[in-house]
């Protein structure tokens, strides 16, 4: 095992297991985690055959760990949130916007990585585009998931929900993920090519 997937996988369960000791909500806990294990199960399922970049593999565990740490307070009261509240006089804690924001700065790196890799686009205009869209509808289909859930789990709805009575959560959360999106393709696509060239991904220049 590499000392880079050692590191991964011993701070995946490091934060995995202190965010499940005494949760404020088992429910929200659960809920908020399992993407973070499910990704981390296909991760371990593909590590031969589809290995990816560095940078893909280091976004990837920070958006677990955000999902892991909103999980054990539920988003609505992490402390980071409550000090960011406090210091801004804010109305709400904000946490969940940086999620939101990941949710689509990160996942626009892994769908980067699988267009080149995959060569679904000749353009990078188009591959950019689909991207963007892509986490566009992504985070869409996530906030379904929580009405879902809200739908279901009258208990759970509002922790779950985080909404903290802001009656355009749902739009921004998206309006969040759009812009991590933009940002995160900005911002990584040269440091991503490197990367992609060093292990053999893309053809050197």
């Amino acid at each position: 095992m590499s000392a880079l997937r050692a590191i991964w996988i011993a701070i995946f369960l490091a934060v995995l297991i202190w965010s499940g000791i005494g949760p404020k909500d088992v429910t929200i806990w659960g809920l908020e985690v399992f993407p973070a294990v499910l990704g981390a199960v296909v991760l371990w399922f593909t590590r031969e055959r589809f290995p990816l970049t560095t940078l893909v593999y280091v976004l990837i565990l920070i958006h677990c760990v955000i999902l892991m740490i909103g999980g054990h307070y539920t988003y609505a009261e992490v402390p980071i949130g409550e000090w960011l509240r406090e210091t801004f006089d804010g109305s709400r804690n904000n946490y969940d916007k940086i999620g939101h924001f990941v949710q689509g700065f990160i996942p626009a790196m892994i769908a980067r990585e699988l267009m080149i890799r995959l060569n679904v686009f000749n353009s990078a205009a188009w591959r950019n585009f689909f991207i963007v869209c892509f986490c566009l509808g992504f985070s869409a289909f996530y906030e379904l998931i929580e009405w879902w859930v809200a739908l279901l789990s009258d208990e759970a709805a509002d922790a779950f929900l985080g909404t903290q009575g802001y009656v355009w959560d749902t739009q921004s959360d998206m309006g969040w993920a759009l812009f991590g999106a933009v940002l995160g393709l900005a911002l990584l696509s040269r440091l991503h090519d490197g990367q992609l060239r060093q292990q053999g991904f893309l053809p050197a220049t």
